[in-house]
């Protein structure tokens, strides 16, 4: 007969990850985790995502009732640590999931880049894996989270420069342009170790997308579909790095898009 098991929520398993569990906690979760692939695949992104969420809700962030916050936060119980038996200081992950709660509640997003965590789980496709982070990630993009002006051509070449020392690549506004389609800014990311460049644009129909690249030694690989977080996905990758798009723009769209912009990347 199979025990029906309660899934552990996130706060329990980036505990688990801190080793912030007694004994009997930590065997608890472990031994629905080997029984229950949806949690193993939760524990694995926790363990391994590192993207910085501030930096894509910098305008939210700095209207938010700072006052208010900082009340929710201050009614947050300390957890006593497992192993020292000393508080952890606030930012630990249990911590900071239930100021991320807080929060939320307020309206607003928390960066997680400080959280650090490390890669205890390995991949069991790196590029799969690294998409699925991205993917989530992307799906917390509003309309309002890319508002503003569509940067000149000079800035936009400005901030793909700043992408290519630690990527190795060369890119310009017009290699990265999608028909149709906002670009609105670069950024330099970072998933479990390596750096990652995020294109972001907005689509006057379907909202936000964004080209991401990461450095792979896989191999090459033609463009191919997939869906994530109710997005459309395009993914290909060459002898030196790994590409998705991503957004919510219909299949066809997206494949040509994807598909335009890989061969210009690859030129």
């Amino acid at each position: 007969m199979t025990t029906k098991h309660t899934i552990p929520s996130d706060e329990d398993l980036t505990a688990f990850i801190d080793g912030e569990l007694t004994a009997e906690e930590a065997a608890r979760i472990e031994a629905i985790v080997n029984e229950d692939e949806g949690a193993a695949e939760r524990l694995e992104f926790l363990a391994r995502a590192s993207l910085p969420f501030k930096q894509a809700f910098a305008p939210l962030l700095a209207e938010a009732p700072r006052a208010k916050l900082e009340t929710m936060l201050a009614a947050i119980p300390p957890q006593q640590s497992a192993k020292s038996g000393l508080t952890p200081a606030f930012a630990t992950r249990r911590r900071f999931l239930g100021a991320l709660a807080a929060s939320l509640v307020a309206g607003i997003a928390i960066d997680r880049a400080v959280i650090g965590i490390g890669a205890r789980f390995s991949a069991k496709d790196e590029n799969s894996e690294w998409r699925a982070v991205v993917a989530d990630y992307i799906s917390l993009y509003t309309p309002e989270s890319l508002a503003g002006p569509v940067p000149s051509t000079e800035d936009q070449a400005a901030q793909l420069a700043g992408l290519d020392e630690k990527l190795g690549l060369s890119l310009s506004p017009e290699a990265v342009s999608l028909p149709g389609v906002d670009f609105k800014r670069a950024l330099l990311l970072q998933y479990d170790g390596k750096a990652l460049a995020q294109i972001a644009y907005l689509d006057p129909e379907t909202g936000p997308m964004a080209l991401c690249i990461v450095k792979s030694d896989k191999g090459p690989k033609a463009p191919d579909l997939e869906s994530r977080k109710g997005m459309n996905v395009v993914y290909w990758s060459n002898a030196t790095h790994a590409f998705m798009l991503i957004g919510r723009i219909p299949v066809d769209r997206m494949k040509e898009l994807g598909e335009d912009v890989s061969k210009r990347l690859s030129a």
